[in-house]
Formats: C-alpha cells, sequence, structure tokens
C-alpha cells in the first residue's frame, strides 16, 4: 500500500536563523576558498544542484516524489546503488568534496542540524555570485533522503543529445516552463564538457560555428579522449554572463541540446532576449533556480539530516 507522505512545513529563508546562525556566511567562505582554488568548482557544484534536483526520488510506501533533496550526494554500498554511478553523472559530476568540506565545518558549529540537501542549494547559488553572476534568496528547511534512484537519474536527466521538444517535455514534467528550461541553460556559460558529449556535434553537424568546431576538435580527437574538456563559452568560460546566449546567436553552443534552443524554434525569441538584456537573464535565471528548488521539496519530519552527505544515519 501508497501512503501519503508529505512534509507538515514549508521552506524559509530563515529556517536556521537560531539553530544555525552563521549558516550563510560559513557555506559563502569556503564556497571562495574552494573557486579561488580552482575556478571550475563553481560550474561543478551548479550542477550538482540541477542533477540533484532533476531526479525525483520516491521513498519506500510513498506516494509523493520529492525534488532537491541530497539524494546524489550518496555513495554507492555494497548493498545501493544509487544516482553518482548512473550514465548521465558517472565520471562526470564533481564537487562532492567541497560539500563534504562545507558540511564539515557546518557540523562543528551546528551539529545535526543542517541538511547537505540546503548546504548544496546555498553553495550553488554562491558559486554563482562569485563567477559575477546574479545571487537570490533561497529558502531552506529541505530534508536529506534516505535512498537514491539509479534507474531514475539514468531516465529523467536531459541528454546532450535532447531535441527542444524532448527539453521543453522534460522540463515540463518537473513543473518548469520554457522560459525556466532557457534560462536555466544559461549555466552552461561556465564550465566544461567532455569530449564524448559533443564529438558528435563538432564533426557530423553543419549547424555550427566553424571556430567552434576547429577548438573543439582541438580537444576531441574522432575517436579515444572521450574525458577530454572543452570550454562551454570559448571567449568568457570563467564568468557568469549572457554570452552563452549570444554564442547561440552563431551557432556556438558546444552541444547539440544547446544549439536546440536557437534552431528555428519556439524559443528563439528568448534566446535573442536574452542574448541582448543581461538583466533578463539574470533575473529569470535566479527566479527559475528558486523554482527549481522549491518543487516539492523534502520537509518537516520525512527524511532524516544526515550526518555525512555521503551516508545514510
Amino acid at each position: 500500500m501508497l501512503l501519503a507522505c508529505s512534509g507538515d512545513a514549508q521552506l524559509s529563508p530563515d529556517f536556521y536563523a537560531s539553530t544555525c546562525p552563521n549558516l550563510q556566511r560559513i557555506v559563502s567562505d569556503t564556497m571562495r576558498e574552494a573557486v579561488d582554488q580552482e575556478l571550475r568548482v563553481a560550474a561543478s557544484v551548479l550542477r550538482l544542484f540541477f542533477h540533484d534536483c532533476f531526479v525525483n526520488v520516491r521513498p519506500h510506501l510513498c506516494l509523493t516524489i520529492y525534488w532537491c533533496d541530497g539524494s546524489l550526494l550518496l555513495d554507492d554500498t555494497a548493498t545501493f546503488t544509487g544516482e553518482k554511478s548512473a550514465f548521465p553523472n558517472r565520471n562526470s559530476v564533481r564537487g562532492f568534496e567541497v560539500i563534504d568540506r562545507i558540511k564539515s565545518r557546518v557540523e562543528c558549529e551546528c551539529s545535526g542540524t543542517v541538511s547537505c540537501a540546503d548546504i548544496l542549494a546555498l553553495a550553488a547559488r554562491d558559486g554563482v555570485a562569485l563567477m559575477g553572476g546574479p545571487t537570490w534568496t533561497v529558502p531552506l528547511g529541505r530534508r536529506d533522503a534516505r535512498t537514491a534512484s539509479h534507474c531514475d537519474a539514468n531516465a529523467q536527466l536531459p541528454p546532450p543529445t535532447a531535441t527542444l521538444p524532448t527539453l521543453i517535455s522534460m522540463f515540463d514534467a518537473k513543473g518548469l516552463s520554457s522560459r525556466d528550461m532557457v534560462a536555466l541553460s544559461g549555466a552552461h556559460t561556465i564550465g566544461f564538457a567532455q569530449c564524448a558529449n559533443f564529438r558528435a556535434r563538432i564533426y557530423n553537424e553543419t549547424n555550427i560555428n566553424p571556430i567552434l568546431a576547429a577548438n573543439g576538435r582541438g580537444a576531441c580527437p574522432p575517436s579515444g579522449g572521450d574525458t577530454n574538456l572543452a570550454a562551454m563559452d570559448l571567449q568568457t568560460p570563467n564568468r557568469f554572463d549572457n554570452n552563452y546566449y549570444t554564442n547561440l546567436l552563431t551557432r556556438g553552443g558546444l552541444l547539440y541540446s544547446d544549439q536546440q534552443l536557437f534552431n528555428n524554434g519556439r524559443v528563439d525569441w528568448l534566446v535573442r532576449v536574452y542574448s541582448s538584456r543581461a538583466d533578463a537573464f539574470r533575473r529569470d535565471f535566479a527566479a527559475a533556480m528558486v523554482k527549481m528548488g522549491n518543487i516539492n521539496p523534502l520537509v518537516g519530519t520525512d527524511g532524516e539530516i544526515r550526518k555525512n552527505c555521503r551516508l545514510v544515519n
């Protein structure tokens, strides 16, 4: 029998105001240290948050499914296969050590109080801001999942080969609009992609900027080198700006799924707006991040507050 399991509280920016008042300072200071050591960390943690939120987890015997619950942070064990080893995440998602470091520091000050899911939400926000992007108020109070779904991670994360109709459908299934989808895709203004995810585009497609194709081929041979990296945004790979959309106007999307946003389709107009109005992109990106993080969170007495983000208690 399935039960209707739901939290009895809503998210609030002040959730830890009395129980862990220095939380946001700890997260921001640790993220600054990490980004100072490696700029790529900001994009890595942002991607962690997206991949965590985008996979629905249904606790055993519950009708309700949850997002943004720290399920991606769980390590596989001899008796459990989680999301880390799913195809879209395997040897790809990174930044776990930064979340571990933040969690350790938070535990020293506020033991057993702050969820790994909330730490990840704050860290993603701070990483974007450190790269010159927008900031936003993060509603807090999420709980950590006690399980994860390898199969759902394989099925629910948008692949780099997705067409525009597929992208729209996958985001719609999460309660996210086409505008949300285009705005969130702007996260690709920072970070890198692996050769295996863009090889077909740079060698086989004609709808691609020749400079981008040549640069990509320098990093990605026709065979082998699957984990070689290329910047998602050639011009400003370490600055969170609207150049991602400007690149799309000249067929400069590194991934097939990127260029689908500007390919004589129904969201071309949004790409044009964001390419010419950085303020609109920043506003819509921040709003979409909050919206994604607020969709049916695990709250109240459901789930747990993990002591170690990699393991259930």
